[in-house]
């Protein structure tokens, strides 16, 4: 039986129980953002994250196939909640454990796990997503991508969210509320725009499938080999 309770490496991450991820989940809105050490602020998004799935959202539920889901880093867990209701196994994995509280509040099922940590069915999920820019877990896409694909089932598909701008980078940021930046407490994040993403896919052992853009989002369908 794998326990639920986090490895001490996620205590002190950003989005520890007193961060401001944290407080953004139990409150359902911002301002959060992710900052760069030299100010550029990527705003994050969480009243869409804290609400009812949307009409992008509904396109990539749609394309969940047989099979369960697996959503990586699945926040306060609008899409898991979703895909329980409808009667889809389904579960959510964050390493926030305020996350993890809220979608289980949701009625979703999750743990407080790194996509990298040992996981449930290990091999035999039908679906992977990879939403809301968590394409950018752990400032690797490649690794990202070979990992989640090693949780597929033969032929099993990642549904991953891009980047709306043509871009392919790695850099360091850090979760804030506000402008101001704490040297020293940065993380690797990612950002991956459609072209790029589908050249990591290839060199994944992954074929995209599919190419789609909803609203002011876009999303890629990766498809493992045999």
């Amino acid at each position: 039986m794998i326990s639920s309770t986090p490895v001490l490496r996620q205590i002190d991450a950003p989005w520890h129980d007193e961060g401001p991820y944290a407080t953004a989940l139990r409150t359902g809105r911002g301002p959060l953002f992710l900052r760069r050490a030299d100010g550029w602020l990527l705003p994050l998004d969480v009243e869409r994250w804290c609400a009812e799935p949307d009409a992008a959202d509904r396109t990539v539920l749609a394309r969940c196939g047989r099979g369960p889901v697996l959503d990586i880093g699945c926040g306060p867990g609008r899409l898991v909640a979703e895909l329980a209701a409808l009667g889809r196994p389904a579960l959510g994995i964050d390493v926030s454990p305020a996350a993890v509280a809220r979608t289980l509040g949701s009625g979703g099922s999750a743990l407080c796990r790194s996509v990298f940590d040992p996981l449930p069915r290990e091999g035999s999920w039908g679906t992977a997503l990879l939403m809301d820019g968590n394409i950018g877990i752990g400032g690797d896409p490649a690794a990202l991508l070979t990992r989640t694909a090693s949780l597929l089932t033969s032929h099993g598909t990642i549904i991953a969210e891009a980047a709306t701008a043509d871009v392919d980078e790695c850099v360091n940021v850090q979760m804030t509320n506000a402008a101001s930046y704490l040297p020293g407490t940065g993380f690797p994040w990612a950002r991956v725009g459609v072209s790029a993403l589908r050249t990591y896919a290839d060199l994944c052992g992954l074929s995209t499938t599919e190419t789609w853009a909803s609203g002011d989002r876009t999303f890629v369908q990766m498809e493992r080999r045999s």
